[in-house]
C-alpha cells in the first residue's frame, strides 16, 4: 500500500517555500517603530509607507503565491481518452 505520489507535486513546494519566503519578508518589513521613551510618540516612523502600504502588500503577494502553488495542478504530457476498450 506504499504509494509514492505526493499529494502535491515537488514543482509545487518551490512555489510555496519562495511564497514562505516573501511572507516572511513581509513581516520584517512590518516590524520596528517603537520609540524608547514610552511618553514619545513618532508618527513618521510609527504610519511611514513601508509599515502601512509596502510591507502588507508583500505578506498578501506572499499569501497569494503560497495559494497559487497549492492549487496549481501538475502538467501531463500523456493524452487522456474517454472511450473504454471492449474486450
Amino acid at each position: 500500500m506504499s504509494n509514492n505520489k505526493l499529494a502535491i507535486p515537488v514543482e509545487n513546494y518551490k512555489y510555496i517555500l519562495i511564497g514562505l519566503i516573501t511572507t516572511v519578508i513581509g513581516f520584517f518589513l512590518m516590524e520596528g517603530g517603537g520609540s524608547e521613551d514610552v511618553n514619545v510618540f513618532i508618527e513618521e516612523e510609527l504610519f511611514s509607507f513601508r509599515r502601512i502600504t509596502l510591507a502588507p502588500f508583500v505578506v498578501m503577494t506572499g499569501f497569494g503565491i503560497v495559494l497559487y502553488a497549492i492549487l496549481k495542478r501538475p502538467k501531463h504530457n500523456e493524452p487522456t481518452s474517454n472511450t473504454t476498450e471492449e474486450q
